[in-house]
Formats: C-alpha cells, sequence, structure tokens
C-alpha cells in the first residue's frame, strides 16, 4: 500500500470551487484501487500545538501500488476539473509513505 498525506492550503474566497474539484475526483479514487481514508478540516481548537499554518484539509489516501496513482492522476475526468484546483488550491503538502 502506498499512503498520501496531503495538507491542503486554498484561496480565500474559493472554497465553493474546492467543493466542487473534491466532489468529481474523490469518487475516481475507487476505480483506481485507491481509498479516502480520512478527510479533516481542522479548527483552531483541534491543534495542540503547531509550527505552520494550520491546512483548510487534511486527507489521508491509499492505493495499492504505483500503478493505481498514475492511473488516477492521469484519469481524463480528473484532468478535465483542474482548472478547479489551480483555480481554488494555494498549496499542498504533500507525504508520501508507506506502512511500517
Amino acid at each position: 500500500m502506498i499512503y498520501l498525506t496531503q495538507l491542503i492550503y486554498i484561496h480565500e474566497g474559493q472554497e465553493e470551487a474546492f467543493y466542487e474539484f473534491e466532489n468529481v475526483v474523490l469518487p475516481l479514487l475507487w476505480k483506481y484501487n485507491g481509498q479516502l481514508l480520512l478527510r479533516l478540516r481542522p479548527t483552531s481548537s483541534t491543534f495542540v500545538d503547531n509550527s505552520i499554518e494550520p491546512p483548510f484539509e487534511i486527507h489521508l489516501v491509499a492505493f495499492e501500488n504505483e500503478d493505481g496513482l498514475a492511473g488516477y492522476t492521469q484519469d481524463e475526468t480528473r484532468k478535465s476539473y483542474l482548472h478547479l484546483k489551480e483555480q481554488s488550491v494555494k498549496s499542498v503538502v504533500l507525504i508520501k509513505g508507506s506502512q511500517v
């Protein structure tokens, strides 16, 4: 299994574009043997300590293998909605790992 953690920062006022993008692309994970394990929208009260800007959302996604991840990133439907991601997402911190 491949695990991806994303700390997602969005442009202020672009929440609806972000939600529209997510509503289309997240269901595509299953097509590529991927799974959304967690989708968190943290608030200031949920942080015990932090030295970075709190993200808008945190996603934990798993794929069975690299082929599934590659297929998802190249999916034509997903690619047709990337303009919404580009419009709404300021930056993403991507952490890739495996279970130990």
